[in-house]
């Protein structure tokens, strides 16, 4: 609360000042709006339904490789821009020999064909990745 100095009325103002409140919503406004992209790795890809897994709460591992096949059959590894098939198992070789103990996440679109996914599942055995997920939606509890 503010004092009211200039009307010749002495006393307390009984108006909120939103100032302070306005420069909280903003800071938090842009912490969310960087925070956000940073919590999902990967291309955005429609998975299929999956049966619920255990979870593997006991081993420390890192974080695994993402790898990311849409649709329209565009692979994009990690943060990376879209990568070619023909340069995906060199850049899945490099990656795996600086960490052969990581594991691959492959993020396929539910409308590809097994085809499709096979073909990439078929270079990442080649670039030697030893652990290798499939990722699919988690079923949804009635």
């Amino acid at each position: 609360m503010g004092m009211n100095t200039g009307s010749g009325q002495n006393g307390l103002k009984s108006e909120i000042n939103v100032t302070p409140l306005v420069d909280v919503v903003l800071v938090l406004l842009i912490i969310f709006m960087v925070v956000t992209p940073m919590m999902s790795r990967g291309k955005s890809v429609s998975l299929p339904p999956g049966a619920p897994m255990a979870e593997d709460c006991c081993n420390e591992r890192p974080e695994p490789f993402i790898l990311a096949l849409t649709s329209d059959k565009r692979l994009f590894f990690e943060e990376e821009p879209e990568v070619e098939r023909s340069a995906l198992q060199f850049r899945l070789r490099q990656a795996m020999s600086a960490e052969p103990s990581r594991r691959v996440v492959l993020r396929a679109d539910e409308s590809l064909q097994v085809g499709d996914v096979r073909t990439v599942l078929h270079a990442l055995r080649f670039a030697g990745a030893r652990h290798v997920l499939i990722a699919m939606e988690e079923p949804t509890q009635h």
